[in-house]
């Protein structure tokens, strides 16, 4: 498909999901019950830790564990005492488990109390290399600085080649700002132009079938790929067509 045919098909179907209609089967619904921000950057972590499975059990497990948060998950994480985060340990998504949940809390309580909260962490990490590569660098460090964690594979970790796919999802909530009712664009310090694709089953599919990444594994490098031919076709914010490559690969089964 020619540049120009391929940038009016996908521009059309990012207008087609890019909509509030898509929050009602996605786990952006999660975070999307809250007004405040530190509520909404908590809630949108969380519910994007646990986004791998079925989108049924994603949101119903992720509004659980805010429910267990006493539905103020900020305050629930900078107030919260040990007992008060022991009551996390019951919960369970596929092999997200109590423990993790634990040691999650801790450690976004440093991050609120000793870092500024999740923005600052972000932001500062991209500015070490100005990009997002350097950001999730940066947040994987702060974010096992504390003592304690039993796994680290629930947070991706690009230097070993991780695509990253939730935290880029994540950082996709966080930082577009197109006005359209789905994405928050709460975030400021780093530029739409700069996200990489939330790269998954779908969209890596959908992405090859069109000839937009020629990678066969699901990895940070196809992020890079998919992305950088993204950017062709909006240098400005390539990580729309997210919508699209996903909308075509769950809804269309492109």
């Amino acid at each position: 498909m020619k540049v120009e045919a391929l940038k009016e098909f996908l521009e059309e179907k990012v207008d087609k999901y890019n909509r509030p209609e898509f929050i009602m089967s996605d786990p952006i619904q999660v975070p999307r019950q809250f007004n405040q921000k530190e509520n909404i950057e908590i809630a949108a972590f969380l519910a994007a830790t646990i986004s791998w499975g079925s989108r049924p059990a994603i949101i119903k497990n992720a509004l659980r564990l805010i429910s267990m948060m006493e539905n103020r998950p900020y305050e629930f994480i900078v107030e919260g005492t040990t007992s008060d985060f022991e009551k996390l340990g019951s919960f369970v998504h596929r092999t997200f488990n109590g423990h993790d949940c634990i040691y999650f809390a801790q450690s976004l309580k440093n991050i609120c109390q000793n870092h500024g909260g999740l923005q600052t962490v972000f932001e500062t990490g991209y500015r070490k290399e100005e990009s997002i590569k350097s950001a999730l660098n940066y947040f994987h460090k702060v974010f096992f600085e504390i003592p304690g964690e039993r796994t680290r594979k629930h947070v991706a970790n690009v230097e070993r080649g991780a695509s990253a796919k939730r935290l880029n999802m994540f950082l996709r909530w966080m930082i577009r700002n197109d006005k359209k009712g789905v994405d928050f664009g709460l975030w400021n310090g780093i530029p739409a132009s700069a996200l990489m694709l939330p790269l998954d089953v779908h969209t890596g599919n959908v992405a090859r079938k069109l000839g937009i990444l020629t990678r066969k594994q699901d990895n940070w490098k196809a992020v890079e790929e998919v992305t950088g031919e993204l950017r062709k076709l909006d240098p400005a914010d390539p990580v729309k067509y997210d919508f699209a490559l996903f909308g075509l690969g769950v809804f269309e089964k492109f």
